[in-house]
């Protein structure tokens, strides 16, 4: 059978849907498998091969031990509904077994639904009919819920369930009669684009043809923002021009949703491109609306521009005495002095103190108070513009970033360190007072400085010694974004990262390049065998409870596998002087055939106490000389689960 819900509401934030359909993805369909999409104003679940009723099932439930005689088993059997006939004595115990019929379809999901469509997580909810009536993101309206051509019979808040769906606020009908298979189709007749694929792409392409440049992040926006989109090419006075192309952008696209048009790359033209919730604007009056709104906006930030430069940067570092950081961390003016303080810890120079001073001041400015998306940038810009000098304003401008995984990392050398500084203060403070991420919350994004810390240190390729930059209560939670990182970002394997970090104490650039050997190496044929047997090693030497405190005793070593272990063992360490890391690994890598004839021909628990002993040094020197690229016995080899 074929199923479809739609759950009609006020419009839901767009940031919000797309967290909603992964929800509405994992709804208990009998074992269909849920398909999902939305627009602002419908949350919509489909499904093929609804079963009608489910199966019956066989239960065995276990009664009262024998022992209690058949008192009991009859006043089990009566609880159960049957007579004491029906038991079963299996084993020490009285069983029954019995079937318990199928349901229809129709019916279980007349139950499940409300609770589920309402148990939907959100940031936020309300109420919208009692205090103690049902909460959810926005006021739900109407409810399609079919099976096949029956209606699911449920109700929500007042809302009874149905197979009446409703068109475009402005364009379609207040009321459309719908079913499983027309549904799509009614809706685009009544101007409603259900998938937000079809959508997306019409935006792209429509805007594209009229100059837009794309901006994927807006475009997103756009498509949870719309249910019929139609793009518009708007203009505005060349003279707005003269503002940085930054705050114009800024205003197009983040308060206005517009995508700005270049006349060339890198070079905005006096257009803008905007997208409708409507068919089309025959009179341009939306387009000449949209044009006197963002003349307004225009003039606003040529206003801002203009007054702030009535004071320069430097004068501005003691107002920040009054911006507060956090109420248990003090100002920004405090936070800018450690700042300064670190950027000079980490060498980087009079340019990257300077910026570091004055990073945080257009926080005092109206443009920022205006535009909070531009802080950092603004600071650059007015920088710039007030004779500081570039690689000061570079700094400045980039400082905040990378404000995510996908973003870059600041152009600069003294960009990055005031960067790093910026975010390790941050941590370091937030760690101090206590304020530590737990589970999902992380109300300070100390997450996300952190994973910018350590991107930068790679990317860059720093040459910090990561380890002397954490405060002791830091290291395990910067190990587990630099973890993350290796992983996620860079595709390394776990087994790989937790290998090169049980052996690296050094720079992050380092563990990268470690990384990249030995997963160029692992393939090889004798990789995973030679780690298996390192970790055996691990595993002899615990079990022994053995550290050499002596050095190995050539006169102890038998003629065979054992001298010839040790043979190739000062070989190898001689060859791997001075190499790259994965001429190194291969080196070590060849000393399979040795090691594994050791294990088969030499009893390393010999009967002589020195003999014990001197094998064991063996053993620990190889492990100790040849783990200081990666801990190989963290790799996972064939066969072996972690």
């Amino acid at each position: 059978m074929n199923f479809l819900l739609e759950i009609g509401t006020e419009e839901v934030p767009h940031w919000m849907i797309p967290s909603a359909l992964d929800q509405l993805a994992k709804f208990d369909l009998l074992g269909a498998a849920p398909l999902v999409d939305a627009t602002p104003r419908r949350l919509v679940v489909k499904a093929g091969g609804v079963p009608e009723r489910t199966p019956d099932q066989e239960l065995v439930v276990k009664g009262p031990p024998l022992s209690a005689g058949e008192k009991a088993a009859a006043g089990f059997a009566k609880k159960q509904g049957v007579e004491l006939s029906a038991m079963q004595k299996i084993g020490d115990y009285y069983e029954l077994r019995k079937t318990v019929p199928g349901r229809p379809s129709i019916d279980i999901l007349a139950e499940y639904l409300p609770a589920a469509i309402v148990g939907l997580q959100w940031p936020k909810t309300m109420y919208w009919t009692a205090k103690h009536g049902p909460r959810f993101i926005r006021p739900i309206r109407w409810i399609v819920a079919l099976l096949d051509d029956q209606v699911i019979p449920f109700e929500i808040a007042g809302v009874k369930s149905g197979n009446v769906s409703r068109g475009h606020r402005q364009l379609g009908a207040a009321a459309i009669p719908v079913t499983v298979e027309n549904y799509n189709e009614q809706l685009r007749k009544n101007f409603v684009l259900l998938s937000s694929h079809e959508r997306r792409h019409k935006i792209e392409k429509e805007a594209a043809a009229l100059g837009a440049k794309i901006d994927h992040d807006l475009l997103e926006t756009l498509t949870f923002i719309t249910e019929y989109p139609a793009a518009i090419r708007g203009d505005f006075d060349p003279k707005y021009l003269e503002l940085p192309a930054e705050v114009l952008t800024t205003v197009m696209r983040h308060h206005q949703k517009y995508f700005s048009v270049e006349s060339k790359p890198g070079v905005l033209a006096p257009n803008f491109v905007a997208v409708m919730n409507t068919s089309g604007d025959p009179d341009g009056l939306v387009k000449h609306g949209n044009e006197r709104v963002l003349k307004a906006r225009f003039n606003d930030a040529r206003f801002f521009w203009n007054v702030d430069q009535q004071r320069t940067l430097e004068q501005r570092v003691d107002d920040l005495a009054k911006v507060t950081f956090h109420v248990k961390l003090g100002s920004y003016l405090q936070k800018t002095e450690r700042v300064v303080e670190l950027v000079r810890e980490l060498a980087g120079g009079p340019d990257a103190e300077r910026a570091a001073r004055l990073s945080k001041t257009d926080l005092t400015t109206e443009m920022v108070k205006e535009f909070t998306e531009l802080q950092g940038v603004v600071g650059g810009l007015y920088a710039r513009a007030q004779g500081e000098s570039e690689a000061v304003a570079r700094a400045i401008y980039d400082h905040y970033k990378p404000v995510s995984m996908d973003d870059d990392i600041p152009y600069t050398r003294e960009g990055q360190i005031v960067s790093i500084a910026d975010k390790l203060d941050t941590l370091r403070e937030c760690f101090k007072a206590g304020m530590i991420p737990s589970g999902s919350k992380d109300p300070f994004a100390l997450r996300r400085a952190a994973q910018g810390v350590v991107k930068i240190l790679v990317e860059a390729k720093l040459h910090y010694d990561f380890y002397a930059l954490l405060a002791p209560e830091l290291q395990d939670f910067m190990i587990e974004r630099v973890q993350h990182y290796f992983r996620e970002v860079r595709g390394f394997k776990y087994d790989e990262v937790n290998a090169v970090l049980a052996s690296s104490r050094g720079t992050l650039a380092d563990v990268e390049d470690r990384l990249k050997a030995l997963a160029d190496v692992r393939p090889t044929e004798n990789f995973e065998p030679l780690a298996a047997s390192f970790k055996r090693i691990r595993n002899i030497l615990k079990q022994a409870d053995f550290e050499a405190d002596g050095g190995l005793k050539d006169s102890l070593l038998e003629a065979g596998p054992e001298r010839d272990l040790y043979t190739a063992y000062q070989r190898v360490q001689k060859e791997i002087q001075g190499a790259g890391y994965r001429t190194a690994l291969e080196k070590i890598a060849s000393l399979r055939p040795q090691v594994d004839l050791f294990f088969d021909k030499v009893l390393v628990n010999a009967k002589e106490p020195e003999v014990r002993i001197n094998r064991l040094t063996l053993l620990s020197d190889l492990l100790t000389e040849f783990s200081t690229i990666a801990d190989f016995s963290e790799i996972v080899t064939a066969g072996e689960q972690k």
